[in-house]
């Protein structure tokens, strides 16, 4: 499982997949999230704008990404 770490207490759903190379742009991102292709802790999420914080795990494509501060 790879990590990304954030600055703030928070980032956006959309962000933090960019951030972690899973898609290479926002509108990517959007499309991905409300065809229901990324899970947050196990659930599937539609919401690009949904919070993720420390300690969260996005699930893509068959990759796990843990959020750390």
């Amino acid at each position: 499982m790879e990590t990304i770490k954030i600055k703030d207490d928070h980032i956006k759903l959309g962000q933090a997949l960019k951030l972690a190379g899973l898609v290479d742009s926002g509108v990517d991102a959007k499309l991905e999230i409300q065809e229901g292709f990324v899970k947050v802790n196990g659930e599937v999420e539609v919401q690009r704008g949904k919070k993720i914080y420390p300690g969260d795990v996005i699930e893509f494509d068959g990759q796990q990404v843990k959020v750390e501060n």
